[in-house]
C-alpha cells in the first residue's frame, strides 16, 4: 500500500492514545454506554427524586452541566455529543427491527427531507421551555427525555438512514450549526485516493468483509462497517454540517484515508459549493431559516431570563386583557423569531441585493445569513457559560443526597459548593464570548461577499471597485454589531439562575 502524501498537519486519528481508541471499533459503543447509563439515572431520579430543582439529578444535569459541556465541546473540538449520543443505542434497536422484520423500512418522505420539521420542534421545544418552566421541573424534564428515546426509535424503525438525527432530532440541529464553529472536521486526508477508488465504502455500507482492489494493490474489505447514513460522501463532503462524528466511514475505508483533522473555524461558511448530502446553502430555505431560528433564539431565550422582560410579559398581559402567559409569550416568540427577523434580515438583504447585483434578494439572503451563525453561538455560550460558572460545582451535593438516598453514601451533602468562579468574572467573561462571535461574523460576512462577488464577476464580467466586498457586507456587519450591543445589554442585567438554590446577578 502506497503511503498517503499530503496528510493534514493536525489529525486526531494519528494521536497516540485518542486516535487509537477512536479508530476502535467499538469505540462509539464505549462512549454511548456510559452516557446512556447516566441519562437512564437522570430520568430515574427525576421521575422518583426529589421534585426540588436545585436537589434532583435530572434538571441539575440536563439544564446547567449538559448544555454548557455541548457548548465547550463544540468550541473546542466538534459534535462530540451526537459521536456520544445515548439516543443511538434505542436507534441501534429500531434500526434491527426495520431491516429484520419490516424488509429494510421505508424511505423518508421527499416532502419531509429537509429541516423544517426539526425546526418547528425547536421552536415549540423553545416554547414549551419557558411556559411550563421546564428547569424547575424534574418529573418533566425525565419525560421529556423519554419522549425523546421514544421518538428516537419509532423514527429510526421506520425509516431508512439516520432519519431521526438528518430531519427530526433538534439536538442534533442545534449541534451542526454549532460545529460550523468548530476546529475540527471529518474530511479525506488525500483527494488522489479517493479518486482512485472503485468501491467507495465510505458511503456504499459494503455488507460483508470481502477483498477488493485498489490501485492494483488487494486490501481488505470494509469488515461489515456500515457507510454514511447521513448521505455525506466523503470525495465530496464540505464541513460539518449534518455530521453526527459518528465515525462509520471513517470504520469503513479500506485505506485509512479519512481523519478528524483540524480546520479554520467558520471557513466552511464563506464560500458556496455543491454539499454532498446537503446541496448548496444558498438554495436551501430550510437551513437559512435553522440559522435565524437559532441565532435569534439565542437571544430570546437569553431575554426571557433577565428581569426586563417580566415588565414587558406584563404590559402584554394587560393589552391583551389576560391573565394568562399563553398569549403574551406566543407574542413573544412572534417578535423574536419572526418580526424582529424580517424587520433586520429583510432591509439587509435588500442593501447587498442593490451592490452585488446578478443574484436575487431570497439568494442574497440565504447566502449571507450565514454570517450571522458565529454570533448567535457566541451568544449561546455566553449564556450557558453564565449558568455553568455559577452552578457547576452543585452537581456534588446533588449526587451525594441521591447516593444518600439510596443508600450509598452516608455524610452531609456539601451544599456551600456552587459557583466555578467568582461573580466578579462573569460579565468580562461572557463579553469576550460575545465580542470574539461578533469579530468572526464580521470576518464570514466580508469573506463570503469577496467570493459572492468574484463568482458574480465570473459570470457576468462586471467589474468591482476594490471596497465592493465591504460595502455588501457593510448591513450585515452592522447587524452584527447590533446583536453584540444588545447581547452586551442582556448580560449586563440580573438573570434569573434558574434550576439552582440561588438568584445571583448576570453582571
Amino acid at each position: 500500500m502506497t503511503a498517503i502524501a499530503r496528510a493534514p498537519r493536525v489529525d486526531v486519528l494519528t494521536w497516540p492514545v485518542v486516535g487509537r481508541f477512536l479508530k476502535w471499533r467499538h469505540a462509539r459503543l464505549a462512549m454511548q454506554i456510559p452516557v446512556f447509563l447516566l441519562a437512564a439515572l437522570i430520568i430515574f431520579d427525576g421521575l422518583v427524586g426529589p421534585q426540588l430543582a436545585p436537589k434532583n439529578l435530572a434538571t441539575v444535569g440536563v439544564w446547567l452541566h449538559y448544555r454548557g459541556f455541548v457548548v465547550l465541546a463544540l468550541l473546542v473540538a466538534g459534535n462530540l455529543f451526537c459521536m456520544a449520543c445515548p439516543f443511538m443505542l434505542p436507534r441501534r434497536a429500531g434500526r434491527w427491527v426495520r431491516e429484520h422484520w419490516l424488509r429494510g423500512g421505508r424511505p423518508v418522505p421527499a416532502v419531509v427531507r429537509n429541516k423544517w420539521v426539526a425546526i418547528g420542534l425547536i421552536v415549540l421545544f423553545f416554547f414549551a421551555y419557558e411556559l411550563f418552566a421546564l428547569w424547575s421541573t424534574p418529573w418533566w424534564t425525565a419525560w421529556v427525555a423519554l419522549a425523546y428515546f421514544a421518538v428516537a426509535i419509532a423514527v429510526d424503525t421506520v425509516f431508512q438512514g439516520a432519519a431521526f438525527c438528518k430531519h427530526v432530532c433538534p439536538l442534533g440541529q442545534f449541534n451542526f450549526f454549532g460545529s460550523l464553529i468548530s476546529p475540527l472536521e471529518i474530511k479525506v486526508r488525500d483527494s488522489g485516493v479517493c479518486a482512485g477508488c472503485r468501491t467507495k465504502d465510505c458511503i456504499t455500507a459494503r455488507p460483508a468483509p470481502t477483498p477488493i482492489t485498489l490501485h492494483g494493490m488487494t486490501v481488505r474489505g470494509a469488515n461489515g462497517e456500515r457507510g454514511c447514513e447521513l448521505a455525506l460522501f466523503q470525495e465530496r463532503k464540505v464541513g460539518n454540517m449534518d455530521c453526527t462524528f459518528c465515525l462509520d466511514c471513517i470504520h469503513a475505508c479500506p485505506r485509512d484515508n479519512i481523519g478528524i483533522v483540524a480546520r479554520t473555524p467558520t471557513k466552511e461558511l464563506w464560500s458556496d459549493p455543491w454539499r454532498s448530502g446537503i446541496g448548496r446553502f444558498s438554495q436551501r430555505s430550510d437551513l437559512a431559516a435553522l440559522v435565524i431560528v437559532l441565532t435569534f433564539g439565542a437571544f430570546l431565550n437569553a431575554f426571557a431570563m433577565i428581569r426586563p422582560v417580566y415588565a414587558l410579559q406584563a404590559g402584554l398581559a394587560n393589552l391583551l386583557q389576560t391573565q394568562s402567559r399563553v398569549p403574551g409569550l406566543v407574542l413573544l416568540f412572534i417578535l423574536g423569531l419572526v418580526a424582529i427577523p424580517a424587520a433586520l434580515l429583510g432591509p439587509a438583504s435588500l442593501i447587498t441585493h442593490a451592490q452585488a447585483r446578478g443574484a436575487g434578494a431570497g439568494e442574497v439572503l440565504r447566502r449571507y445569513v450565514w454570517a450571522l451563525a458565529p454570533m448567535g453561538f457566541a451568544m449561546w455560550l455566553a449564556h450557558y457559560a453564565f449558568h455553568f460558572l455559577t452552578g457547576a460545582l452543585t452537581v456534588v451535593p446533588v449526587v451525594q443526597t441521591f447516593l444518600s438516598d439510596v443508600g450509598l453514601y452516608a455524610g452531609a451533602a456539601r451544599w456551600d459548593l456552587g459557583p466555578l468562579t467568582p461573580q466578579s468574572w462573569l460579565f468580562p467573561i461572557e463579553a469576550a464570548l460575545l465580542y470574539a462571535g461578533a469579530i468572526a461574523s464580521i470576518v464570514v460576512a466580508v469573506q463570503i461577499a469577496g467570493n459572492h462577488l468574484s463568482e458574480i464577476r465570473k459570470q457576468t464580467g462586471a467589474r468591482r471597485g476594490p471596497y465592493a466586498a465591504l460595502g455588501a457586507a457593510a448591513p450585515w456587519i452592522g447587524l452584527v454589531l447590533l446583536m453584540l450591543v444588545f447581547g452586551i445589554w442582556i448580560m449586563l442585567q440580573p438573570m434569573e439562575m434558574r434550576g439552582t438554590m440561588m438568584m445571583v446577578s448576570g453582571g
